[in-house]
């Protein structure tokens, strides 16, 4: 299906990250299946150990690496949850981490980083910008190279929350997966297209500044404006020598749908209060273009929930703003 990267990686890398990593629940949403009118489960990657998918693929690129490339330390550009993976994965291992950001990751990811022993670097005012810094320090300093999601070891490591949902809904019907460098949706949409073509994957992500659903729909890779929004984790460009993500995002991803900044903000809500979840703006999209009715007929659904980290005050501000607003 993929001539780089194939199903045996997956599983080879879940066999790697097995106790580093957590199974994640998939739980029934009765409010959303009320609204779809089918079955919707949520994938709580939101409850993984650093509050993010993103723990799979650091992991699991980091215990491939020989002991050379370790004794190295790894380095790796971050919008912040990837950061914190490296960093916790890194930590554990003994390794010297450095993860660089640039000045829109908010303050509370990047504290998160510093507190488990990684070295940070603010560069720049987008994640193409921090790239350049971890150029120069791969350059100089001889560090290995971890990206956040254009890397086969990444990818199969993401893959894995795949075949979880596999396991766990063999009846699924349709994925939706946040997109961003598109990572995470290769690798699951290679898990569900190798289980069955008929699975359909949808890639979900904010209308400001996807470079992913833009160069989809340029047919190669461009870069566009990096935007502030509530999907923080969900910016940054793609890399305009992208090896990986975007032709497995071309080849086995059935749709890209867009959202709102206001319909993320609802969905974070609609999170908190009938699910009982904090989720971040960027695990939010899924149920975002659900209530937003943007995926018709879906059937059986997992809805790939990636990241809680989201700063308190703004979640707080979210959810007070409906309540000051007459909302229950």
């Amino acid at each position: 299906m993929n001539q780089d990267i194939r199903l045996i990686d997956l599983y080879r890398a879940r066999q790697r990250i097995r106790g580093h990593v957590l199974h994640t629940p998939l739980a029934a949403s009765p409010s959303l299946s009320r609204r779809v009118g089918a079955p919707v489960h949520l994938k709580l990657e939101c409850r993984q150990t650093t509050g993010s998918f993103k723990l799979r693929g650091a992991t699991n690129a980091l215990l491939a690496l020989d002991d050379a490339a370790r004794a190295r330390g790894v380095i790796g550009v971050s919008t912040g949850n990837h950061g914190r993976a490296l960093a916790h994965a890194a930590n554990r291992l003994g390794v010297r981490a450095v993860i660089c950001m640039s000045r829109l990751v908010p303050t509370n990811k990047v504290e998160a980083i510093r507190a488990l022993g990684a070295e940070v670097h603010i560069s720049g005012a987008s994640q193409d910008e921090a790239e350049l810094e971890v150029a120069r320090l791969v350059r100089d300093e001889g560090l290995t190279l971890l990206p956040p999601f254009d890397h086969p070891d990444v990818i199969a490591g993401q893959g894995t929350a795949g075949l979880e949902i596999l396991d766990d809904l063999p009846s699924v019907d349709t994925v939706l997966v946040p997109l961003s460098g598109g990572g995470l949706l290769a690798g699951v949409a290679l898990a569900m297209k190798s289980a069955s073509r008929d699975i359909r994957v949808v890639g979900v992500t904010m209308e400001r500044g996807c470079a992913m659903h833009a160069s989809i729909q340029a047919g190669r890779p461009v870069q566009v404006e990096e935007l502030e929004t509530l999907a923080d984790s969900l910016g940054g460009g793609i890399g305009l020598d992208n090896r990986y993500t975007f032709r497995m995002a071309q080849t086995l991803v059935d749709d890209t749908v867009l959202v709102s900044e206001e319909e993320i903000a609802d969905a974070i809500r609609h999170a908190y209060r009938e699910e009982q979840v904090i989720v971040e703006g960027a695990g939010a999209v899924g149920i975002a273009a659900l209530l937003a009715g943007r995926v018709a007929n879906p059937g059986t659904t997992a809805v790939l929930v990636s990241g809680a980290n989201i700063d308190t005050a703004l979640h707080r501000r979210l959810v007070c703003e409906e309540c000051n607003a007459g909302g229950t």
